[in-house]
């Protein structure tokens, strides 16, 4: 999506993002008192840069950088299934690497992502983590937490609680994908609430 296309209301603007994302990695560090075995998985496609940028902050702030790796969720997706006539899915997934190249038996993984929503996401990622080892524990970290749960998921950091109705989108702009940094309420159409 490119930030011209969007429209919305700003919830965070780019500083105030910065501040989230240095706030979220103190939090790692206090919560972890060994950052050696601590390694910062990015959920495609916006957790991957959050999660470098959250490395190379833990890195300043403890001067240890944490592993760092990128995890793609399509194959451990619940939404995306044969239809009714035996066709595929109507929307076809882009699979992204998945890139694990540190040992996951005995660290902490803190799953990246950019919104918490439904827990669908995390716990697929979840999945696709254990698929590739077994982590001492695994944490979630994510920039908004817009609410409406279906799954019992909560993440261990958050940036900001941000309720929304079922018509509305949080959408997280990073400079590395959508060229400005930023949070945006977005109202989908149809929505009165």
């Amino acid at each position: 999506m490119v930030a011209d296309e969007l429209v919305g209301t700003t919830l965070l603007d780019a500083e105030a993002l910065r501040r989230t994302i240095a706030r979220i990695a103190h939090e790692i560090v206090e919560g972890n008192s060994d950052l050696s075995r601590v390694a910062l998985v990015g959920i495609h496609t916006r957790g991957v840069p959050i999660a470098q940028r959250l490395r190379r902050l833990i890195g300043e702030f403890a001067e240890v950088e944490p592993d760092f790796g990128t995890i793609d969720i399509t194959f451990h997706r619940d939404d995306l299934h044969v239809q009714a006539d035996g066709t595929a899915p109507i929307v076809q997934p882009v699979v992204k690497a998945t890139k694990l190249d540190f040992p996951l038996e005995g660290a902490t993984c803190v799953l990246v992502d950019d919104v918490m929503y439904t827990g669908r996401t995390a716990r697929a990622a979840i999945e696709t983590l254990f698929s590739y080892g077994r982590p001492a524990r695994v944490q979630l970290a994510c920039i908004a937490d817009r609410g409406h749960r279906e799954l019992p998921i909560r993440p261990d950091y958050v940036g900001k609680n941000l309720p929304t109705s079922r018509g509305e989108r949080i959408h997280v702009q990073l400079m590395e994908i959508d060229e400005i940094d930023g949070v945006v309420l977005v109202r989908e159409e149809g929505d009165n609430a």
